[in-house]
C-alpha cells in the first residue's frame, strides 16, 4: 500500500473521528446567560472570571467549561467540512500550483464579476472543487 493511499485513508477515519466528536461535544454557553436577557441574546463564550465563580470551580450543576481536550484531531484542523484544504484564489493563473485532489478553491472576497466567472471556468475545467461560487 502506498504512503498517499495511507494518507487518505488515514485522513477519512480522522474525519469521521471528528465528525464524532463534534456529536459529543457541548455547547459552551457564558455564565449567567440562561438568567439574564442581555446576555442571552449574545450567546458567545466569555471565559468566567472572579474567585466565587461556580462555572469557573467545575461544581456539579453548571455548564462545561472550554478546555484542550474538546479540539479538533490536528491533522484536521484547518480543513473545509469535505476534507480538502481551502486555497484562496483571486486569480485563474493561481489554480496551476494547486491539485484537485488535495484543495478545494475559495475565490477571494474582493475578485469582480468578469474576473470570477473566468476563475471558475478554470477551475471547473481542471476538476477543482468551488466553496463559494
Amino acid at each position: 500500500m502506498s504512503s498517499e493511499i495511507r494518507r487518505v485513508l488515514a485522513q477519512k477515519r480522522s474525519l469521521r473521528r471528528r465528525l464524532a466528536k463534534r456529536k459529543d461535544k457541548p455547547t459552551f454557553r457564558r455564565y449567567l446567560s440562561w438568567r439574564f436577557w442581555k446576555f442571552e441574546r449574545r450567546e458567545y463564550w466569555r471565559k468566567p472570571k472572579g474567585n466565587d465563580n461556580k462555572m469557573r470551580l467545575q461544581l456539579k450543576g453548571y455548564p462545561p467549561i472550554v478546555k484542550s481536550g474538546y479540539g479538533t484531531p490536528r491533522e484536521l484542523r484547518n480543513l473545509h467540512p469535505s476534507g480538502l484544504m481551502p486555497a484562496r484564489v483571486s486569480n485563474p493563473k493561481e489554480l496551476e500550483n494547486l491539485d484537485p485532489q488535495k484543495h478545494i478553491v475559495v475565490i477571494s472576497s474582493t475578485v469582480g464579476l468578469r474576473k470570477r466567472l473566468q476563475i471558475l471556468d478554470a477551475a471547473r475545467a481542471k476538476g477543482f472543487r468551488v466553496a463559494n461560487p
